[in-house]
Parts: structure tokens; sequence; C-alpha cells
């Protein structure tokens, strides 16, 4: 009995140290550090332009007015205001195209850091539009500023993912939700009229850019690479070792190289596979699927409509109109606490009842939502009842859908598939951004209130497919994951490797005896069985 006893505390105090040991200084810093630069970049430069666009058009106007010796007409003037504000998006779509070969050439960490050549280039262009006099250059800074928001979108849940152990995958993936959901609040916040919301201050909200940009430039080049791109794709077992060591906080990472390369012997090839290579392949198509369906319901759900109505119903509710910008910060704080809340959580729930929750209770609320709209000038309180659904439907999105789909692209795909995912479910995010900002004024002056009917649609079928398509992913490895998928694609896990085409390598099995050398001339003493 004082044998069992004994072996059990053990048990338990191994358990207390491995969870103390997973989140180490390195991971915090990197996941803080790589978000810093780019998901928060994204969120900021979602709600940047909405506080000066007033200053903006009126610069628009007196440049025209200065070249061409008359004022510009109203509807030149909203379709040079709607390239501004749209064009962001092509600017993403390109990034998107493009991160596949940089990461495989450069690395995922690299990738982050020459990035920010991007950004800089954008927050120049834009910030010095109003002093040269052009605002093309703004233009073409928002453009600038979409690549390095594609890239960043791809890159940075792909470097999440591999250097996390899996006991935090999500929650450590979840950081790049949360960093979009402050940069919009930080957004909101600078363009108050106190701060830099003048006719005078509106290019320092664009300079501004390049703060993240330098603190990620100054940090992340001390942290490693990914551990999984170093073992599977460089072959430097060393240098993945170290990384290991440093990310996890200890000396011993033989079972987490051992996964890895158990990984590897699945695939017997870790050449990355092309973009159509991966949509002929049968043992991946349910993942692409899910990953499309998700990542185009995370962008066609309504949250942009929202803020569209947002200002209209807080004034509805008889809020005075120059409180309105104050009381809209009350939309960006709840979306920052949803998504903390959804990394806290996310390990413990799981990412099925957080995304499919999300997707229904937006359902619900966008209903309610079209008949509060419908009837408020009826009904006093109705207005108050508005208000309501829009934080709810704001804080629903931001629990599940709003980083989830990240994560999820990170977890479903091998890691020679990993980066045409990536730029799959780019493609499909960005090319639904821009739909939704090309398409939702018509929707809106067609149907009115009853626009929030065809969001209530879409959350719906997204909830319904991924209640009967997506499996927990929840604390498995990468190779469990492919398991799931591998019954509902109707193939064998052999069948698996014989999709994966054939190309330069190495074996498992030489990159085991690699591993045990480096163990062996200094590094840790526990071998692979």
């Amino acid at each position: 009995m004082e044998n069992k006893e004994q072996s059990n505390g053990e048990k338990k105090e191994k358990t207390a140290v491995k969870k103390k040991t997973n989140w180490s200084g390195s991971l915090i810093v990197a996941s803080l550090t790589g978000a810093f630069g780019s998901s928060f970049l994204y969120g900021y430069n979602l709600s940047v332009v909405n506080a000066p666009a007033v200053y903006i058009k009126k610069f628009y106007n007196e440049t025209w007015e200065r070249r061409y010796g008359f004022s510009v007409d109203q509807s030149t003037l909203t379709l040079l205001w709607s390239i501004t504000v749209s064009i962001f998006a092509i600017g993403g779509l390109v990034g998107a195209i493009i991160v596949t070969p940089i990461v495989k050439f450069f690395g995922r960490k690299c990738t982050l850091l020459l990035n920010n050549v991007f950004a800089v280039a954008a927050a120049l262009l834009m910030s010095l539009s109003l002093l040269v006099g052009s605002f093309e250059m703004l233009i073409l800074g928002r453009v600038v500023m979409g690549v390095d928001a594609g890239i960043s979108l791809s890159a940075l849940p792909m470097y999440l993912s591999e250097i996390s152990p899996k006991e935090i995958r999500g929650s450590l993936g979840q950081v790049t939700a949360i960093f979009i959901c402050i940069g919009v609040f930080t957004g909101q916040v600078l363009g108050l009229p106190q701060i830099f919301g003048q006719e005078s201050r509106w290019p320092y909200l664009f300079g501004a850019i390049i703060v993240p940009s330098l603190v990620q430039v100054v940090i992340l080049p001390f942290l490693p690479e990914s551990p999984r791109y170093l073992l599977l794709e460089k072959h430097n077992t060393s240098k993945a070792e170290k990384a290991f060591q440093t990310f996890l906080g200890k000396s011993d990472v033989s079972q987490e190289i051992e996964e890895v390369l158990a990984e590897s012997r699945v695939q017997r090839n870790t050449k990355l596979v092309s973009i159509l290579q991966l949509l002929r392949t049968r043992a991946a198509r349910w993942q692409i699927a899910t990953v499309v369906i998700t990542m185009g319901c995370y962008q066609l759900c309504g949250l942009n409509a929202i803020w569209y109505y947002t200002n209209n119903i807080f004034s509805e509710a008889g809020i005075n109109h120059e409180t309105i910008p104050y009381v809209t910060l009350s939309t960006g704080a709840v979306e920052t606490l949803a998504a903390v809340f959804s990394g806290l959580v996310i390990e413990r729930l799981g990412r099925r009842p957080l995304l499919i929750g999300g997707f229904g209770l937006m359902t619900v609320f966008f209903a309610v939502l079209t008949i509060s709209l419908t009837l408020q000038k009826s009904v006093d309180w109705l207005p108050y009842l508005s208000i309501f659904c829009i934080l709810a439907i704001i804080a629903s999105f931001c629990i599940g859908p709003g980083g989830i789909p990240f994560v999820l692209t990170g977890e479903f795909f091998q890691q020679s598939q990993r980066p045409s995912a990536f730029m799959i479910a780019g493609t499909v995010n960005w090319l639904s951004n821009f739909t939704v900002g090309l398409l939702f004024p018509f929707i809106q002056s067609g149907l009115q209130t009853y626009c929030f009917l065809v969001f209530a649609a879409i959350c719906f079928t997204g909830a319904t497919y991924l209640f009967f398509v997506l499996p927990e992913t929840k604390n498995k490895t990468f190779h469990e994951i492919s398991q799931e998928f591998a019954k509902r694609n109707k193939v064998s896990l052999e069948m698996q490797e014989m999709n994966h085409y054939p190309g330069e390598r190495k074996s498992s099995a030489e990159q085991e005896s690699n591993f045990t050398s480096s163990v062996d001339n200094g590094g840790t003493k526990k071998g692979i069985v």
C-alpha cells in the first residue's frame, strides 16, 4: 500500500512538474513578441481608418482640387475611400499567396522578422502622405500593409503551433486572436479626438505601426526557430534539440523529438507539398473542406456588418453623438475580454464546443437583433436590446470563431502540407474579406435590417457542418489528429503515406541516427527507443 501511494505521489508530482514547465519564459516571450508584431498590426489596421475617415476624405478633396483646380465629385470621393479601405484585403491575398515559398526558404521565425520590412514601408508611406500631398501613397501603404497581414496571419499561427506542447497548443494559438482584438481596441483608443483623432494628427495613427515592428525586430532574433521546421525540413537535429529545450524549459526532450520523428515516419517525406498536390491528396480532403468552410464563415459571419451598424444603433438608443466614440470602445473591450476568456478555457473545453457554440450563439443573437432593429421605433426599450445583441454577437465571435480557425489550420496538417494549407486558408480568408466589403453595401441597401438574417444563415450552416464533421483536437499530437481524419477520409494510415509525393528526403532512421549521435556528443543522455 505504501509503495502504491508513493508511486501515485510520484506520478502526481511529475504531472505537476510537467504542467509547470509547459509555459516556459521563452515560449511566452516568443508568442507575445510574435503576435505583437504580427496579428496585433492586422487588428490595428482593421479599425485605424475609421476615426480619421472625415479628415482623410477632406485631404483627398484638397489634394484633388490643388492638382486639377476643382473639387472631386462625391461619387469619385466615395470610390477613392472604398478603394482605400478594401484594398487592404487585396494586399492580404497577395501575402497569403507568397507566404508558402517564404516560410519554406527562410523558416517561420525569419519570415516574421523579414515581414517587418513591409510594415515599416507601409507606415512610412501612409504617415508621410499628408506631408507630401499624395493620397496615392496612403492607398499604396494600405496595399503593402495588407501584404504584411497576409504573411503574418499564416506564418504566426504556423510558428506558434510548432513551438508549443500539445497540452497548451490551443491556448498558445489563441494568442493570435487575442492580439487581433487588442489591435482593434488600440486603434479605437488612439483614434479618439483627445489623442490622434484630429485633422493635424491622423498621420500619427499610421506612423505608430512602426513601434510593434521594432519591438519584434529587437526581441525575436534571440529566440529559436521552430524546432519542427529545423528537424523535419532542415534536418538539423542539434539545433532542433536546443530549440525544444529552450521552448519547453527542460533538458530532456527525447520524447518530443520522438513524436516529431513518428510523424516523419508516417510521411516518409519532408519535401513541401504544393497546393495542387494537397488538393489531390485523398487523405486530406475533409481537412481542406473543414478549413475552407471555417475560414469562409470566419469572414462571412457578419461581424463587419456589426461595425457598420454600431454608431447608428447607439444613436437610436439616445446616446449623444459626441459620446458615441467612447461608447464604441465597449465593443473593443468586450472583444478583447472574450478572446482572453477563450484562451483560458480552450484546453479545458476543447475546440469543438467553443467553435460550434460561438457560431450557434451568433445565429440566435443575429435573429434577435433583426427583430429588435425592425421594431425598435415602436418600442422604447428595444434599442437597448439591440446594443446588448451587438455586444453578445461580438463576444460569441471572439470565444471561438475569432481565433480557433487559425489554430485548426495548424493542427490538421502534417509538416510537409502545412505551408500549402495555410496558403489555402489565407486565400479563402482574404477573398471572403474582400467579398464582404464589396457586397455588403448592396445587401444592406436591398434588405435593410433583414440583412442580418443572411449572416444568421451562414453562422447556422457553419455550426451544423462543424457539429457533424469536426473532431476534437485538444491534447492530441498531429499524428493522432491525422488518424481521426483517416477514418472520415476512408483511408488507412499506410494510404496516407502513399498520398505524399516523393522527393528529396532523409528517412526517419537517418534522423534518429543523427539525433543519437548528437546526444552522444554531449547532449541528452536518454536515447530514443
